[in-house]
């Protein structure tokens, strides 16, 4: 089975269902019906008008080594072999439904198996072998197996090997370095460049922090390529290993404007936070930027089951720590989960009186502001002085989505109240975002996103932040949401300050669950034939390049 041929099967689909029909394949109708709820999307922009030839040029190679990053991410999420296994799969569904979730675990259920003959997906995904025991791991005596960086493998004899990432993956990454090189050659601008050449050492080394650094200071370009091994969600064994990823981007340049005068402010919303004053007192730093882009290519861990929509980077906490991150707002995909799935839920589920207040710019804006609180709250225990990453291990995921949730909420409140947002209000947001979880709860509780956003509606729902009327209506209560914002962000702040994995796992787990009230919710929404995700049409000749 060739990959364009199942992504042409499941774009047929798509097309042919999208949000407005359905339409009967030969296959397992419940995998059908999976299929049927990734809305398509189409990834442009203005290239004609915005571009150089060379840029042009650039986009293309971009491209390309987005496709080495998915082919790696294969193998690091479901196995290479494992990959051609469903060459011998005949049901259409199930073929276009592994492409879409890059496996056979279905990330929006909980990532329950859906091809035959696979069972639970293990939860070291294929960083480590899936036999491997912990007193193996912990018999290994190499100081590269807490890499995030490196795969464990078993050599001839059986015995656990480690492997870096530019080893594991040489022949792929000899493609890239050679890529690289044609794009540097290309490069008119000098941050980009200057980027590109320190991301191609790094594919060399497995050291990332240079090129990171390198990357904070790439101000002015039109074009972005964020690429490389980057999240931890799907090792959910040690919570170490990073996946492969590319996002290829074109700066909207009007809405980045727009957004520029809010990185200098970083440092007072760290005060504002509604936390004790020893969790806040690391200082963000500033050298950091808001920017609004078209995103035109997803590839690997990005594109997988639930599509990012913003991003927040690096995670480096020296980087961090030293010049802030960069919060980059992919607006074209934004709109498309609002048109898709934001406004068909709001109409569904809020009181008529309230389906006015969900706006664009209010999912916008509580979007943004999630990216900006990652570089806000704290980013080393206040008990040993360890990342906060390295001491909640598996736990700090979902943790740190839901500190991004709840303070970025938090923040575009002050900022509204202060005059510095505009095109929103408070009830708006926090209007907007409430129906939003019932959007994100869609994830699943074993998806980081997921788990936050069924923390963050168990919380406020408890709390009073609203209730279901007799006609099975949610009303919201602002001034008890915005109460129970600040609440629940302390505690998340807190959990995170301390360090302490087992408090944040019984926590997640106690309160990480989808009750029986959710539930039939999400069923209502499911039975609305709403998306739940998207798919893209995307890739060069889409572009016209």
């Amino acid at each position: 089975m060739k990959k364009i041929t199942v992504i042409a099967m499941a774009a047929a689909m798509l097309m042919a269902v999208g949000c407005k029909g359905k339409k009967t394949f030969e296959g397992d109708p419940e995998i059908q019906q999976k299929v049927n709820e990734y809305a398509e999307f189409t990834l442009t922009s203005d290239l004609v008008n915005t571009l150089t030839p060379k840029e042009k040029e650039l986009l293309k190679i971009f491209i390309e080594i987005g496709q080495v990053m998915d082919d790696i991410y294969w193998d690091e999420y479901f196995g290479t072999e494992n990959r051609k296994s469903l060459d011998t799969l005949t049901d259409p569904a199930i073929r276009a439904f592994a492409e879409i979730q890059y496996g056979a675990w279905d990330r929006l259920d909980s990532e329950r198996p859906f091809v035959p003959g696979y069972g639970e997906r293990p939860l070291g995904a294929n960083f480590y072998p899936v036999d491997m025991t912990k007193e193996e791991y912990d018999a290994l005596e190499d100081t590269l197996k807490e890499s995030q960086y490196s795969v464990i493998r078993r050599d001839d004899s059986g015995k656990l090997v480690v492997l870096p990432y530019h080893e594991a993956y040489s022949k792929q990454l000899a493609k890239v370095d050679s890529l690289m090189e044609k794009a540097i050659e290309l490069a008119e601008n000098p941050g980009l460049k200057n980027y590109l050449v320190a991301r191609r050492e790094a594919f060399r080394t497995d050291d990332y922090f240079e090129s990171d650094m390198v990357w904070m200071d790439m101000k002015d370009s039109r074009l972005d390529f964020v690429v490389g091994p980057i999240e931890n969600y799907d090792d959910a064994l040690h919570g170490l290993k990073c996946s492969h990823e590319a996002f290829v981007l074109i700066k909207d340049t009007q809405w980045s404007n727009d957004l520029s005068k809010f990185a200098a402010l970083l440092p007072e919303m760290q005060r504002l936070l509604p936390c004790e004053e020893q969790y806040k007192r690391e200082v963000p730093g500033t050298d950091c930027d808001i920017n609004v882009y078209d995103v035109v290519y997803y590839a690997g861990d990005c594109n997988a089951g639930s599509k990012t929509i913003a991003i927040n980077l690096p995670n480096d906490e020296r980087v961090q720590l030293a010049k802030g991150s960069r919060r980059l707002q992919l607006k074209n995909a934004m709109r498309a989960k609002y048109d898709n799935i934001m406004v068909p839920i709001a109409r569904l589920i809020l009181t008529p009186e309230q389906v006015d207040s969900v706006t664009f710019n209010a999912f916008f804006g509580n979007t943004c502001y999630h990216e900006v609180a990652h570089g806000l709250g704290i980013k080393n225990t206040i008990t040993s002085g360890i990342p906060c990453r390295q001491a909640l291990g598996a736990q700090y995921s979902a943790w740190e989505e839901a500190k991004a949730d709840v303070c970025g909420l938090f923040l575009t409140e002050q900022l509204i109240e202060r005059g510095e947002i505009t095109n929103t209000t408070i009830n708006q947001n926090y209007i907007t975002f409430i129906a939003g979880l019932l959007r994100s709860v869609r994830f699943g509780a074993t998806e980081a996103h997921g788990v936050a956003n069924i923390m963050c509606y168990n919380y406020f729902k408890e709390h009073g932040a609203f209730t279901i009327n007799a006609q099975g209506k949610y009303v919201i209560d602002v001034e008890k949401a915005r109460q129970a914002a600040r609440e629940w962000a302390s505690i998340i702040i807190k959990m995170e300050g301390d360090g302490d994995a087992a408090a944040a796992k019984a926590y997640s787990d106690k309160n990480g669950k989808i009750s029986k009230e959710l539930q039939k919710d999400l069923d209502l929404i499911r039975d609305a034939n709403i998306p739940r995700d998207i798919v893209y049409n995307q890739g060069a000749k889409v572009l016209g390049l």
